[in-house]
């Protein structure tokens, strides 16, 4: 598990040792509070028809192991090896807190850090290959509880599917020590060179049956920062913070997967770890009592695609009541060690089994999309909820990108609230109550993402004695101009693309003075002719002046394009997933620790929406995609509210993105 550095460190766990002692456990456990569960709703269709990949695939699958042969805690390392591997010097990057430390590490495991193993357990497939390589690293953890045996429910699932998988052993490299990262990242690389043996090899059962140019990492914890690091060393020739190390890998590392990934515990060259060209993929629980923020929406948002990149993605999943543990078996449901069960509040925590049926079904996905071009995947991504035959029946939270993405507007690019992040690209804003751009917030107390949105509040109530006036709805409109349409090749089958996430905040009345829809009589949301050729712009919204309840009922909103006739259409934003408000989450049993140790309840992620601009056209004839001009979110569905917006723009991607559709 991970030590972050912003996160409660040993006294904490002592005080509240003192304070179960000394109050008593019944006195001090907070009752039980889980948000209401919408996935009899959301999850309520399976509309793709591919084969399940968290279930069983129909290959035979067989083990080995490989390592030292000679490991002094290890049995299987020792005694069961198939395939030997030489030790590896990593001393220049990793060393011990202390000289006493390195000494009592190195009589436990009978090696230093300047001989490490390439140890690892290997499921395969049966047949002649060759077969996509998947690497498992573990994170943090009791170095003496060895953490590798506890994926062997991925690798055995991967092995079925018709991949080849090793769990790797960096036991080595846990316990406490801090800043080590680099080194489970290079020490993931030497695995790779060990695989080009074995590969190579006459003598290898694994002779020509390893692809090693089709390799995903999947790390966890301090392992899912690691991967990330693993793919940006594997583009380099020399080591970041030391040139005397020169690195010569280059291996086709085509995605990369992390598992409640810690962020920034190492940078290279001091810098946010850049990954470029590779396919990503990040998945965290609410309830994480070791991770305690999404950190891996930092490295979401450094994923990045060279132009005309052909198939690259990233994704991002959220999952209610999962925790940091139970992704593993060896580590389960107590994040920080068995003592914090006795401050962490398991009560609301997923069934372990459930929480894994998760990774299987979405960690089996991303293999199948982006290692056997099974394309049919990728709209998993899109929409989670086109598999909730598949899915554990909670509630999720996903973010996604594909490589043909534009930004009209990622808010990184300027303090001008009226400008996007392309030329040509204007802003504006209509009756908003609040309208500001900031870095968007994690949940652990002054942490963010590293990437700005913008915050968007309105109330269409009109202020007064009449507590029943509403004026025009408040919007926002980003605008394009023909140059940048053309460039972008817009049509059909482009399709916008955005992440918005509701807020608690809810703004006052409006002023009357505000409002102009008593001066003008037209719809805000219509262009040319006022609003006549919009095919819904006479139908008032069901439910448009009905107060919703936070925390309780969705955000309801339009997205409104229009053409360069002034010609518009209108869909319904909840057709495209639910705009849920931040869903509370208290990690430990004493009552009011949470807000206190972490500064908020609630973790803002946004949900990404993505509405092909063939929608708009089928919900109006007249709507002309390629001719797009503006493009209008309408707060019309909720009397009042607040979203935070990010990552606005238009994407001509794969069509498996676009199917199936929800009706």
């Amino acid at each position: 598990m991970s030590r972050r550095t912003r996160r409660p460190g040993a006294s904490r766990v002592v005080r509240r040792w003192f304070w179960l002692a000394a109050l008593g456990a019944g006195g001090c456990v907070q009752p039980l509070r889980l948000a209401r569960n919408d996935a009899a709703t959301v999850l309520s269709r399976q509309l793709l028809t591919a084969p399940d990949p968290g279930a069983p695939g129909p290959w035979a699958v067989r083990t080995l192991y490989y390592g030292s042969g000679h490991d002094r805690r290890r049995p299987e390392y020792r005694d069961s090896v198939t395939l030997r591997t030489r030790s590896v010097d990593g001393s220049k990057l990793v060393s011990a807190n202390s000289p006493a430390a390195g000494r009592a590490r190195k009589k436990y495991w009978g090696f230093g850090f300047d001989s490490m193993p390439l140890n690892g357990r290997v499921w395969y497939p049966v047949g002649d290959g060759p077969f996509p390589l998947v690497l498992i690293v573990h994170g943090n953890h009791d170095m003496k509880k060895f953490s590798d045996p506890g994926y062997a429910y991925l690798g055995e699932l991967f092995a079925s599917h018709g991949f080849i998988a090793a769990s790797v052993d960096e036991n080595f490299l846990n316990g406490s020590i801090h800043g080590e990262n680099d080194a489970r990242a290079w020490v993931l690389l030497q695995h790779l060179v060990a695989w080009r043996g074995f590969n190579d090899s006459a003598s290898s059962p694994l002779h020509g049956k390893v692809d090693l140019g089709r390799i995903t990492l999947i790390g966890h914890s301090r392992g899912g920062e690691a991967v990330a690091i693993a793919a940006a060393f594997n583009t380099l020739s020399f080591y970041p913070d030391d040139a005397t190390i020169r690195f010569d890998f280059h291996f086709g590392i085509r995605s990369v997967a992390a598992i409640a990934p810690v962020d920034g515990q190492y940078e290279p060259a001091n810098r946010a770890t850049p990954v470029r060209d590779v396919s990503y993929l990040v998945i965290h629980g609410s309830h994480d009592g070791d991770v305690s923020s999404f950190s891996g929406l930092r490295q979401y948002e450094r994923i990045t695609f060279t132009p005309g990149h052909p198939a690259g993605f990233k994704a991002a999943v959220w999952m209610y009541r999962a925790n940091h543990g139970q992704w593993n078996t060896v580590w389960g449901s107590t994040d920080d060690g068995p003592q914090s069960g006795r401050y962490l509040d398991l009560r609301g925590l997923i069934p372990p089994e459930e929480q894994r049926r998760m990774a299987k079904v979405l960690l089996g996905a991303f293999l199948e999309a982006t290692l056997h071009d099974r394309r049919e995947y990728l709209a998993i991504f899109r929409d989670h909820r086109i598999i909730g035959g598949w899915l554990p029946k909670t509630m999720y939270v996903t973010r996604f990108q594909d490589a043909g993405f534009h930004a009209l507007a990622d808010y990184q690019e300027d303090v001008d609230v009226t400008t996007g992040s392309a030329p040509g690209v204007t802003i504006a804003g209509d009756s908003l109550s609040t309208w500001k751009e900031g870095v968007e917030p994690l949940r652990w107390k002054s942490s963010n993402v590293g990437h700005n949105a913008v915050w968007l509040g309105w109330n269409n109530r009109i202020a007064g004695k009449d507590t029943t006036r509403n004026g025009r709805p408040a919007s926002y409109a980003i605008t394009l101009d023909d140059s940048l349409r053309g460039t972008w090749q817009v049509g059909a089958a482009t399709a916008l693309e955005f992440s918005a996430a509701p807020t608690a905040a809810k703004p006052g009345p409006r002023k009357a003075a505000a409002d102009t829809a008593k001066k003008t009589g037209s719809d805000s949301t219509a262009g040319k002719g006022g609003g006549r050729r919009d095919s819904s712009a006479t139908t008032k919204k069901k439910g448009a002046d009905k107060p919703t309840a936070a925390d309780s009922m969705p955000v309801r909103l339009s997205v409104v394009a229009i053409d360069s006739d002034g010609d518009s259409a209108r869909v319904d934003l909840s057709r495209y997933g639910v705009a849920r408000h931040p869903l509370e989450v208290t990690v430990l049993k004493r009552k009011g620790e949470d807000r206190s140790s972490f500064g908020a309840l609630s973790e803002l992620v946004p949900q990404t929406y993505v509405i092909p601009l063939g929608d708009f056209a089928a919900a109006n004839p007249i709507f002309k995609p390629a001719r797009l001009t503006t493009i209008r979110w309408v707060f019309d569905g909720t009397r009042a509210g607040t979203i935070m917006l990010t990552d606005i723009g238009l994407s001509n991607i794969d069509p498996a993105f676009m199917t199936p559709r929800l009706p």
